[in-house]
C-alpha cells in the first residue's frame, strides 16, 4: 500500500535538469569565445565542405557568429526546457553535448587563421560531438530517475500517523523518494563539468570534479521505504550506502518539522548527539525513537502515512 499523491505533469526539478546541460554548454562556450576572440579571424568560417576535404565555403561575421551560437543554445534549451517529459530527459542533454561541443570545435578551427578561407573543420569534429552526445544521454538519463513518475491515488491519507488500520494478515508497504534539487544541480554539474575537462584537460581537476560530483549525485536523491523489515533509506540509483532501521528497533514513530542549520547543523547525513538524520530540506520529516533511545529523522513527504504504518507493522512485531 503506497498513498502518494498527484504530482504536477512537469515537475519544477525535471525542469531544472533540463536547463543545466544547455547552461553549462552555454558557458563553456562563452568561455571559449573570451579566452580566444584576440586569435580568432573576422569573419570565421562556418559552413564547410564535405566533398572538398572539410574546406571552408562559407563565412559569418565573428560578433554575428558568437550571438548566433549563444541564441541557438537558449532557444534549443527553452524549448526542450518546455516540453520535456521525464522519459525523454536524456535527449536533452545529449542535444546539448553535441551542440556546445561542436560550436567550440568550430571555433578551435578558426583558431589564429590569417584568412578564413583556408580554415578546414574535420569530419572527425563530429564523431567528439557525437562522443559528447554519448556520453550526456546516459547522465540525463539517469538523472531522470531521480524524478518520481507522476502517481495517481484516491486513497486518503491517514488523520493521525498514532497507527494505520490494518488487518492481521493484511500486508502492506510505503514508498517514496526524498531529494534537493539544488544537490541534484550542482552534483550533475561536477560530473558534466569533469566529463568536458577529461577531453579539454587538466586530468587531475577532471578526476577532483568527479569524485566530488559523482557521490554528490547519487546522494542527492534517496528512496524511503517502510515495509516489514522495518525502515529503509537508500540511494535512487545505487543500492549502497543503505540505512535500516528493523521493525524491533522502532520505539515510536513520529512526524516533525525540521530545520536544517538550527536541528542538525546543515545537509546530508548528519551527525547529533541522540540523534542522526538524513537532512536534503527543511520541513516535514519522519522521526523515529529507537529502543536505545536515539533518534533517526529523514525528511520526506508524506510521513504521516509513514509513522503510522511503522508503529503498526513495530506493534504487531512484523520483521524477517
Amino acid at each position: 500500500m503506497n498513498h502518494a499523491t498527484r504530482r504536477p505533469a512537469t515537475d519544477p526539478t525535471l525542469r531544472l535538469m533540463t536547463a543545466l546541460p544547455f547552461v553549462l554548454a552555454l558557458a563553456m562556450y562563452g568561455a571559449a569565445l573570451a579566452v580566444w576572440w584576440d586569435r580568432l579571424p573576422d569573419p570565421v568560417a562556418t559552413h564547410f565542405s564535405a566533398g572538398g576535404g572539410g574546406r571552408a565555403d562559407g563565412w559569418t561575421g565573428l560578433t554575428a557568429f558568437a550571438a548566433i551560437g549563444a541564441s541557438l543554445l537558449v532557444a534549443t534549451g527553452a524549448g526542450w526546457t518546455a516540453l520535456v517529459r521525464r522519459r525523454v530527459l536524456w535527449g536533452a542533454w545529449a542535444t546539448a553535448g553535441f551542440t556546445g561541443t561542436l560550436l567550440v570545435l568550430l571555433l578551435r578551427d578558426n583558431l589564429d587563421a590569417a584568412d578564413a578561407t583556408g580554415v578546414v573543420s574535420p569530419l572527425a569534429n563530429l564523431a567528439l560531438a557525437a562522443g559528447t552526445a554519448g556520453l550526456a544521454a546516459p547522465a540525463g538519463w539517469a538523472l531522470s530517475r531521480l524524478v518520481p513518475e507522476e502517481t495517481h491515488t484516491d486513497a486518503p491519507a491517514p488523520e493521525s500517523y498514532d497507527r494505520l488500520p490494518l488487518g492481521p494478515s493484511e500486508v502492506a508497504g510505503w514508498s517514496r523518494d526524498a531529494g534537493s534539487g539544488t544537490l541534484t544541480a550542482l552534483g550533475a554539474a561536477f560530473v558534466l563539468a569533469g566529463l568536458v575537462s577529461l577531453f579539454l584537460g587538466p586530468w587531475p581537476l577532471a578526476l577532483l570534479l568527479l569524485v566530488v560530483g559523482v557521490p554528490g549525485l547519487a546522494l542527492a536523491r534517496m528512496r524511503v521505504t517502510v515495509d516489514r523489515r522495518g525502515l529503509t533509506v537508500a540511494p535512487v540509483l545505487t543500492a549502497r550506502p543503505r540505512i535500516r532501521v528493523p521493525l524491533d528497533d522502532v520505539a515510536a514513530a513520529t512526524v516533525r518539522d525540521v530545520d536544517p542549520v538550527s536541528d542538525f547543523g546543515g545537509w546530508g547525513y548528519r551527525v547529533r548527539a541522540h540523534r542522526t538524520g538524513l537532512v536534503l530540506r527543511s520541513g516535514e520529516a519522519l522521526v523515529v525513537r529507537r529502543e536505545g533511545g536515539r533518534e533517526f529523522a529523514v525528511t520526506v513527504d508524506d510521513a504521516k502515512t509513514a509513522a503510522a504504518l511503522l508503529n503498526t507493522l513495530a506493534a504487531r512485531g512484523e520483521g524477517v
